[in-house]
Formats: structure tokens, C-alpha cells, sequence
């Protein structure tokens, strides 16, 4: 009988440990498959937080001004940074902010440095008179960085940002068309409205 037992108990022992092989063994393809694909929610969730925090850094950089424009584009880990600057040292420093964040993996640094030029920092100052300097258009000066970009090149005027209406937009392509000495005014703004 005590033989008997041994024999069962042996057995019984053998059953436990292939039953708890068998279920390591798939909860470890389980866990190996499910960290591979991430829900398209989870993906979306952090595409969301690294806009923002690219966004963050970007604005919060010291040399960014009202004639640059920045402009990114999130794609999953990896971010393209596009847009124009007067001075290349912003772009550099653009590219190192944005490599520093957690978790991005790549950063294409797609941002145009426009040529210097004497006769585009003289439409610059001009324009920005002429747009900042109408009451009706001078809050969106305020603050660190202003909600509208002039960017000049080669006297051609491109205009980028948000207003808040369709009459400060209409406002201020009127003011830019009224400098002397530009080809051109490309009016990008874009509506608080739209952006919701």
C-alpha cells in the first residue's frame, strides 16, 4: 500500500509539473505577443502626448520668433520637424529639443534655413509694423511668441498661424499687401474655430 502511494504521489507530482510548464509556456507567448501590438488607442494616446510635448519644446525655444515658423509631424515614435527659420542655429536647436524627448526614436530635421538677405529683413521689420501696429490686430503680439509668423523669402511673404476670426484674418492680409517693395502675400492663417 505505502508503495502504492509513493507510485500516485510520484505521479500526481509529474502531472503538477508538466500542467505548470504548459501554462508558463503560454502565458510567456501571451505576454511575447501582447507587448508587440499595441491597441490602436494606446498608439493614438502617446502620438497625442509626444505632439504636445514637441510642441512644448519647440515654442519654449530661446532664438524662435515671429519671423520663424515651426511645424512638425508625429508618426508614431518618429518626428519630422518642417517649417522656416532666419537663423540655422534654430534649427539645430529645434532637432536636439526634439531628440531629447522620451521615446522618440528618429527625427527628421526637414526645416529650410532662408538665405540671408537685406532687402527680406527690411520687409520683415516693415510688416511686422504693419500688422502689429493695427489696434485691432496688436494682442496677437502678446506673449512669448506671437500667434501669427511672418516669413519672408526673397520678398515673398508667407503668413502662418491662428486668429481668431475671419475678419482678423481678411485684416491682416490687407496690412501685409500694403508694404512696399513685396511680390507676394501667401495668407496661411488658419481659425481658432478650425483648430477644435
Amino acid at each position: 500500500m505505502g508503495k502504492l502511494i509513493e507510485t500516485l504521489a510520484g505521479r500526481l507530482l509529474l502531472v503538477l509539473f508538466s500542467l505548470t510548464m504548459l501554462l508558463n509556456t503560454g502565458t510567456m507567448a501571451y505576454a511575447a505577443t501582447s507587448s508587440k501590438t499595441e491597441s490602436p488607442r494606446d498608439v493614438a494616446h502617446y502620438e497625442s502626448w509626444l505632439a504636445t510635448e514637441v510642441r512644448h519644446q519647440l515654442v519654449t525655444l530661446p532664438w524662435y520668433s515671429v519671423f520663424d515658423n515651426l511645424e512638425y509631424r508625429v508618426d508614431g515614435s518618429e518626428v519630422t520637424l518642417l517649417g522656416q527659420v532666419v537663423n540655422p542655429t534654430l534649427k539645430i536647436d529645434a532637432g536636439n529639443a526634439v531628440k531629447n524627448i522620451e521615446g522618440v526614436t528618429k527625427v527628421v530635421n526637414d526645416i529650410e534655413v532662408l538665405p540671408p538677405s537685406p532687402m527680406d529683413d527690411q520687409i520683415r521689420r516693415a510688416e511686422f509694423r504693419a500688422i502689429f501696429g493695427e489696434p485691432a490686430l496688436e494682442r496677437y503680439a502678446m506673449g512669448s511668441v506671437s500667434s501669427i509668423h511672418i516669413v519672408v523669402k526673397e520678398g515673398h511673404v508667407t503668413l502662418e498661424g491662428v486668429v481668431a476670426s475671419q475678419s482678423d484674418k481678411d485684416l491682416v492680409n490687407i496690412r501685409a499687401n500694403a508694404v512696399p517693395g513685396v511680390f507676394s502675400v501667401t495668407n496661411n492663417l488658419r481659425l481658432e474655430s478650425d483648430r477644435k
